[in-house]
């Protein structure tokens, strides 16, 4: 698509326009989205990718995957695979999938660049004394006793840093800017540590790394892009950002901030989120009720509701807190419009239809996806036994409870109008079946001689029902706002205690058994539920990725009545 042809949405698109129609950066457009692979994903990273591989899109340009993987301390290989995962998951296909590790000699010379101009020396403070030394927001810093060593010692010291002379913690590479300014990330920030480990790609080649900050500007330069996308945390780094391409003089990019993505009842910390696997409070980073990625995957969510909710909140310069009732209403967008029906009962009750012929089978229609009629209808069997759900069925029922009860006549969803003859009770008087009859003149749900009923109600077969675990899922924090903790107060003691429930009795209609792995369906009147990996051979394991009520929806006519 030509820049002519994009039409702006955003100030982001805006600039990006303005650039090119300048002839900037030689009417090239391209961007990156450059995560540390020391965890997965989340929820809040999709406004992100998002941002920067549909701008490339619109603009003709291409998007790199780069991972910043200039920590070997809390970087791992399993990171950058389900990284990578997520963001295919999403929609998108980066341009080039590249490391900053790619470029570790390149920074190294760079860095050798500024000690001979002298815009960096070696420093010998531990780091909280260089913590103490940097100042306050209101108090200017003030200088270490080793920021004026010569060129030629500042040379020898980094040299010797590099060849793994000393161990973590002796030295750092100090940038020599202004420990007085007003910015704190000027106050000669650090760019190079020591760490003798283990990178996952460049094994024991290094012992020295570069800072997050060193590596993000110059590695965007090295690539060639011309915006640097980032969240509005980076908005102070970029004085840094800039400081450091023009001090090199090279190829210098454009750096411009935008509003991250939060949500209420959700934690998008890495730290947060590690402390979470670690401690055992979930089951893994893709446990279904984690913000990130895979845990909404294999929740069921479909990455479309997640790219039609970054468009509705859109790009802005002030960071917001969506409310989680807005995502969920994009998810129940989704799947009411792609997920196919089946009948699911999770808590059983049996029942006899008496006046059904024993051993036979009747063979119903029922339609896939209502929203949907390219998806065609499958056939569900009906028999002499089956199972309702307990909920559907009360002894003296209260006004407006239109289900089964003793002589009501209800409609079994795709079968036949069925009335309730006698209740079967055990030997402590609770109900263990219900006896009924079913009219045969009903078939589909209308009766010839126009009676009607108010309760319609699902089932499945006894006869052919498949057993099934359900995992309901609920929110993680029972809190809308987990970061809001009283001092002294741990956040994890907002975690809920019923965020998970296991549900082992259910009982589903066979066609579930030709659902593929991950493969979201609505049980009518119950909740779309997710097909999980746990499942192996007839042992099927559901997740609930949502429950049928919109609350967002209801949310929004409440605040149009005020």
């Amino acid at each position: 698509m030509s820049d002519s042809t994009v039409a702006a949405k955003d100030f982001i698109r805006e600039a990006i326009a303005d650039d090119i129609a300048s002839g900037r950066f030689n009417a090239r457009f391209q961007t990156r989205f450059p995560p540390e692979p020391n965890g997965y994903l989340h929820i809040g990273h999709a406004k992100a990718i998002g941002l920067n591989f549909e701008v490339a899109a619109e603009f003709n340009g291409l998007c790199n995957l780069r991972f910043d993987d200039t920590n070997p301390l809390k970087e791992e290989q399993e990171f950058v695979e389900a990284q990578l995962k997520d963001i295919r998951w999403l929609g998108y296909e980066p341009a080039n999938v590249l490391y900053a590790s790619d470029y570790f000699g390149q920074l190294y010379e760079w860095a050798l660049q500024l000690v001979q101009d002298g815009h960096a020396y070696v420093d010998d403070l531990s780091q909280e004394e260089i913590r103490a030394h940097r100042g306050t927001l209101t108090e200017p810093g003030t200088d270490s006793p080793y920021r004026n060593r010569s060129v030629e010692e500042n040379l020898d010291l980094f040299q010797r840093m590099k060849a793994g002379e000393f161990p973590d913690g002796a030295r750092v590479l100090r940038a020599k800017i202004d420990m007085s300014s007003p910015n704190i990330n000027l106050r000669d920030p650090v760019m190079y540590r020591i760490r003798h480990a283990e990178h996952q790609r460049t094994g024991d080649e290094w012992c020295i790394y570069p800072m997050y900050d060193w590596a993000h500007g110059q590695s965007d330069s090295i690539e060639g892009v011309t915006h640097s996308l980032c969240s509005l945390e980076y908005l102070n780094h970029r004085p840094l950002y800039d400081w450091y391409l023009e001090s090199l003089g090279v190829y210098h990019p454009r750096q411009i901030e935008f509003a991250k993505l939060e949500f209420t009842y959700i934690v998008t910390s890495k730290r947060r989120l590690m402390r979470l696997v670690e401690e055992g409070h979930v089951d893994g980073w893709d446990d279904p009720r984690m913000p990130t990625l895979a845990g909404q995957r294999r929740r069921g969510v479909p990455s479309k509701a997640l790219r039609d909710l970054c468009q509705h909140v859109g790009i802005a310069r002030t960071n917001s807190t969506v409310e989680i009732e807005l995502l969920e209403h994009f998810i129940r967008q989704e799947l009411n419009r792609t997920a196919m029906r089946v009948m699911g009962v999770l808590n059983p009750l049996p029942v006899v239809i008496t006046n059904f012929p024993e051993g036979e089978t009747e063979w119903l229609d029922a339609v896939n996806n209502p929203e949907d009629e390219s998806a065609g209808s499958r056939s569900v069997p009906f028999s002499r036994n089956l199972y309702i759900d307990r909920d559907d069925f009360m002894e003296d029922p209260p006004r407006r409870f239109y289900r089964m009860a003793p002589g009501r006549e209800v409609r079994l969803r795709w079968g036949f109008f069925v009335r309730c003859e006698e209740v079967i009770r055990d030997d402590q008087g609770e109900v263990i079946a219900l006896h009924c009859t079913y009219d045969p003149e009903t078939r589909g749900g209308y009766a010839p001689d126009g009676r009607k009923v108010r309760g319609t109600i699902h089932w499945v077969s006894a006869d052919h029902a498949v057993p099934a675990q359900v995992r309901v899922y609920d929110r993680l924090f029972n809190v809308e706002d987990p970061y809001d903790v009283p001092e002294g107060q741990d956040y994890m003691a907002s975690l809920s205690p019923n965020s998970l429930t296991v549900l082992d009795r259910v009982q589903l209609e066979p066609s579930v058994l030709d659902l593929e792995i991950g493969q979201t369906v609505q049980f009518e009147r119950k909740g779309y539920f997710c097909l999980d990996p746990d499942s192996a051979g007839d042992r099927l394991v559901f997740n609930r990725t949502i429950t049928l009520r919109d609350s967002w929806a209801k949310m929004q006519a409440r605040r149009r009545g005020r």
